[in-house]
């Protein structure tokens, strides 16, 4: 059970990680950086199609990490 909580605190890391680098689309680019966001729009992309489109800012890393934390909080 804590293997798989030690996994969530990394895919949590990753997205923020992920979203921090959104501001630079130079690095893009690079194979790690198209990996990163491949793994990250995994959990973001159906919030995204729940989301309005015409919002200034992108908030799916933000409700996927408070379901995460809410999932590790209930188990």
């Amino acid at each position: 059970m804590n293997v798989i909580r030690t996994l969530l605190q990394i895919y949590i890391y990753a997205l923020i990680f992920d979203a921090i680098l959104s501001f630079f689309p130079d690095l893009m680019r690079h194979n790690w950086r198209r990996q990163l966001k491949r793994i990250c729009d995994y959990s973001c992309n159906p919030i995204r199609k729940v989301l309005p489109p015409n919002l200034p800012f992108d908030f799916s890393p933000i409700i996927v990490i408070l379901i995460i934390n809410l999932l590790m909080f209930l188990w």
